[in-house]
């Protein structure tokens, strides 16, 4: 993925934690990360391993870098269940068999919650023609469009939005969601939304995270409905 100088540095006002803080180990690759990177795993009670998404579910758990080919490559090998349980202290766990699109799933929910909650907060505005206005007036941090949005108005905008941060000297960040507007649409609670711009910094870089994450590992065809035009 692109990045924007502007969105990556993770401030204060986006995580609340220090650097170190922020840190964890991948128990796959044995390197430590920013925890916006990676996915933990918890064990549950009845031995099951679940996604947890949001790092805040209790008991022992272990953290896995969000990438999908190296996620594949382990489980095929037989070697994801030995890590965790070298990591959990614990052999009475269970992997389920379709572990990989629980968390798919999970991070693609969050991606929406997440943009509803922006909405909420008031940082997410909608519809090509205000998009256009606060692109030019410079605040736009954040340019993001439905999967089912066409390829001509969304070419248009990030157009403006490549311009625009020329004359600035800074990238905007522009993406394809990989769901359509009907799913964006009730996210937000909003009719028909297609595009749609974040105008807070630290919005945009909470949304930037969840963006990565699921893109780092969800599969392919997941992510190619980005290029799926509603007819």
């Amino acid at each position: 993925m692109e990045h924007n100088d502007r969105l990556t540095p993770a401030s204060p006002a986006a995580t609340q934690e220090s650097p170190k803080a922020s840190e964890r180990r991948c128990l796959l690759t044995g390197e430590a990360m920013p925890r916006t990177g990676l996915i933990r795993l918890a064990l549950a009670p009845d031995g099951s391993i679940v996604p947890d998404l949001g790092g805040k579910l209790p008991g022992r758990g272990g953290w896995i870098s969000a990438d999908r080919a190296l996620f594949d490559s382990v489980a095929a090998r037989k070697r994801l269940h030995g890590a965790l349980a070298r990591a959990l202290k614990t052999n009475a766990l269970r992997l389920p068999d379709d572990l990989a699109a629980m968390i798919e799933s999970g991070l693609m929910q969050r991606l929406l919650s997440r943009l509803g909650l922006e909405n909420r907060a008031g940082n997410l505005i909608f519809g090509a023609d205000r998009v256009r206005e606060q692109l030019a007036r410079g605040k736009v941090l954040m340019l993001l469009h439905a999967a089912d949005a066409r390829p001509d108005g969304a070419d248009r905008l990030d157009g403006m939005a490549r311009a625009v941060g020329e004359s600035l000297e800074e990238d905007i960040a522009h993406r394809r969601l990989p769901f359509g507007r009907d799913a964006l649409s009730a996210a937000l609670g909003r009719g028909n939304v297609v595009h749609l711009a974040i105008i807070d910094a630290a919005a945009a870089v909470r949304v930037m995270a969840d963006l990565e994450r699921l893109a780092g590992f969800a599969s392919p065809a997941t992510m190619e409905t980005g290029c799926a035009v509603a007819t």
